[in-house]
């Protein structure tokens, strides 16, 4: 959290503006162009792959004796990163013990991969018509970014939408989606990502890009705060509580980086976590082995068309 000193009125509001244009600095990497190896692959089943391979790749040629869970934190963003264009959101997995499977009623994503079946959710919080109306109001009104207040965009009917529909509306956007993990989480991890699901799902919470204002009364909140500190239903976040840039893959670094120091605590993560080297990405790219027209954040990206 940035830290505004205590100064006279105006000369604090200048270094309030300045900390707002301040973002976190990229990680410091020798970036490669993307790979085209899978670039006719849907954008989507190039990610449901690499979740799969890497998960499985876990197991070995072992039965489970218990049942596994995985969380794996997602963000998308344009080149400007632009509030408008950025979302983060999470997926978690739970990969049934040898013998078991989801029930037939499950409310959940299900399947199987080679030989262990699954079941999957996804906590990606956005207005309920984005799907037909992909134009985000995020800051709206002169002052907006520094005083809430003055923010004049509307509170909204919120939607949990799927893994695949959050992909696709960065498809469709062509934008760049970075990916952290699978990292291994306890069962209770997995528990609390249930019980957001069933409040986001309940209808009790709209959206609202800008929450400052409606956290506290339980109104609405954001796809930050969505996904952020799952034991907490209205949690904190970041500067005067949303954070500046918080957004995009700045977003979901920082909620990884909350995971770490608060869910390890708990014994939620069981695996270390580098916020930085961890990060892979898909990029979308106009045309087969060019990089022109591309946004490249990433050490290791694939490129998609679709």
């Amino acid at each position: 959290m940035l830290a505004v000193p205590r100064l006279f009125p105006a000369l604090r509001l200048v270094v309030v503006f300045v900390l707002m244009t301040i973002t976190i600095a990229p990680a410091a990497f020798t970036k490669e162009a993307p790979s085209f190896e899978r670039y006719d692959v849907p954008l989507y089943d190039q990610v449901l792959q690499r979740i799969r391979d890497k998960i499985a790749a876990r197991f070995g040629n072992e039965r489970l004796t218990h049942d596994r869970y995985f969380i794996i934190p997602f963000a998308y963003e344009n080149d400007g990163n632009d509030p408008e264009f950025s979302h983060s959101f999470i997926t978690v997995v739970r990969v049934f013990a040898y013998g078991k499977s989801p029930s037939p009623d499950s409310e959940f994503k299900v399947g199987a991969y080679k030989k262990w079946n699954f079941e999957a959710l996804t906590i990606s919080w956005l207005p309920a018509d984005f799907l037909e109306n992909p134009n985000l109001c995020v800051f709206c009104g002169v002052g907006a970014r520094l005083f809430p207040h003055l923010n004049r965009c509307p509170i909204s009917p919120g939607h949990n939408f799927n893994l695949q529909q959050t992909l696709q509306l960065a498809s469709d956007a062509k934008l760049a989606v970075g990916m952290w993990g699978p990292y291994e989480i306890a069962k209770p991890g997995f528990d609390l990502a249930v019980r957001r699901k069933h409040l986001l799902d309940s209808g009790k919470i709209k959206y609202r890009a800008d929450d400052r204002l409606y956290q506290k009364p339980q109104i609405a909140i954001s796809c930050f705060h969505a996904m952020a500190s799952l034991d907490e239903p209205f949690p904190k976040g970041g500067a005067f509580g949303t954070g500046f840039m918080m957004w995009g893959l700045n977003g979901t670094a920082r909620v990884l980086i909350e995971y770490t120091t608060r869910a390890n605590r708990k014994g939620l993560l069981l695996e270390p976590v580098d916020v930085k080297r961890d990060r892979s990405g898909f990029v979308y790219a106009p045309a087969r082995d060019s990089n022109r027209g591309s946004y490249n954040p990433f050490a290791s990206a694939s490129a998609y068309r679709r």
